[in-house]
C-alpha cells in the first residue's frame, strides 16, 4: 500500500489524501494538445488509490487504449488551508517530489467529445505515481525550480516553474478557495509540453533540479 516518504527514507506521518491536479498550466502542452488555455486554473482530483510508488513498476490498465505520461512537479501538503492567500502558502507546504499524471488518452478525447468529465481517464488505479518527497525546512524559489523527464535516454521535458501560467504559490491558493487541502493531500502542478504513450518495457527517469532528487521506473 503507497505511503508517502521523504527521500531521507523516513515515513512523513502523513496518510494519502486526494491528489488536486491543474490542466493547462503550461502554454506550450495546451498548444501541443490543441486545447485552448484557460482563463483561470482547471482543477481536476484524482483519488488517494491512483497513488503508487514511481520507483515501482509501472501497470498500465490493459485494454483500454493509448495511456499517456504527463511528468509534474508535485507539492506534498502539511497543514489544512482553506480560502488561503498566497502568501499563506509556503508554511504548509511539506515537500517537493515529482509525479506522473498517467492519462488514458484515447479515453480522455472519447469523454471530452461527449461533454463528460475526466476522471474515468485520470483516476484509475495507479494513474499518479509519486516520488518521495524532498522535505522543505527551507524556502525555495518557488518561481525557480526545474524538472526534467527522460524516456529511454531522450530528454522528453523540461518543466520551469516560472514559465507556469498561474504560479505555484497563487495555484495553491485558488485552489484552497474551492477544496479545503488538508494534510496529505498532494498537488500537482502541470505539465510542460512533451508528454507521449507509454509503452511496455519503456524506461523513464525523473530529476529535480540537479542533485535534490531523481528517480527511475520501467513500464511492466
Amino acid at each position: 500500500m503507497y505511503r508517502h516518504q521523504f527521500t531521507c527514507g523516513t515515513a512523513t506521518g502523513l496518510a494519502p489524501g486526494k491528489i488536486v491536479c491543474v490542466g493547462r498550466n503550461y502554454a506550450a502542452h495546451a498548444a501541443e494538445m490543441n486545447s485552448p488555455v484557460p482563463d483561470e486554473p482547471l482543477l481536476f482530483i484524482k483519488p488517494a488509490t491512483a497513488a503508487v510508488a514511481m520507483v515501482e513498476p509501472l501497470h498500465l490498465p490493459p485494454n483500454r487504449g493509448s495511456c499517456h505520461f504527463e511528468g509534474e512537479l508535485a507539492l506534498l501538503i502539511g497543514e489544512t488551508l482553506t480560502g488561503a492567500n498566497a502568501a499563506d502558502v509556503p508554511p504548509a507546504i511539506a515537500g517537493l517530489g515529482l509525479a506522473l499524471d498517467l492519462t488514458l488518452r484515447d479515453l480522455q478525447k472519447q469523454l471530452k467529445k461527449n461533454g463528460h468529465p475526466w476522471e474515468t481517464a485520470k483516476g484509475f488505479d495507479g494513474a499518479c505515481p509519486l516520488s518521495p518527497f524532498v522535505k522543505l525546512d527551507w524556502t525555495p524559489d518557488w518561481d525557480g525550480l526545474t524538472y526534467t523527464l527522460w524516456l529511454n535516454g531522450e530528454v522528453r521535458q523540461r518543466g520551469k516553474t516560472g514559465h507556469m501560467l498561474t504560479p505555484i504559490l497563487d495555484l495553491v491558493a485558488y485552489i484552497s478557495s474551492h477544496f479545503t487541502l488538508q494534510p496529505g493531500d498532494v498537488v500537482l502542478t502541470g505539465t510542460p509540453a512533451g508528454v507521449g504513450e507509454l509503452l511496455h518495457g519503456d524506461r523513464l527517469v525523473m530529476q529535480l533540479e540537479d542533485d535534490w532528487l531523481r528517480v527511475e521506473t520501467t513500464v511492466a
